[in-house]
């Protein structure tokens, strides 16, 4: 793989999530299919990206945390504003 199509990878790369989710714009969309057609490595990332969230669909049951434990995961994340 050459540096131009790691760049590639790096740039869609953010873009994947909301890609997995329907929620990107049609353009963006296009880009990231045709980067895939060529990019096993990226197809493999959303595959696996798909099942995960697929998996954690089926599975999930809801977490009873203690607030405690709550607060100290949110505050170790930087996710300080949602822990309240």
């Amino acid at each position: 793989m050459t540096d131009h199509e790691h760049a590639k990878c790096r740039e869609l790369l953010g873009s994947l999530s909301d890609y997995v989710d329907g929620t990107l714009g049609e353009q963006l969309c296009q880009e990231i299919e045709r980067h895939m057609r060529e990019c096993q490595n990226c197809r493999v990332v959303v595959d696996t990206l798909r099942k995960t969230i697929h998996l954690y669909h089926q599975t999930a049951e809801p977490a009873d945390l203690p607030n405690s434990v709550r607060q100290r995961l949110y505050r170790t994340l930087n996710l300080d504003e949602f822990s309240r």
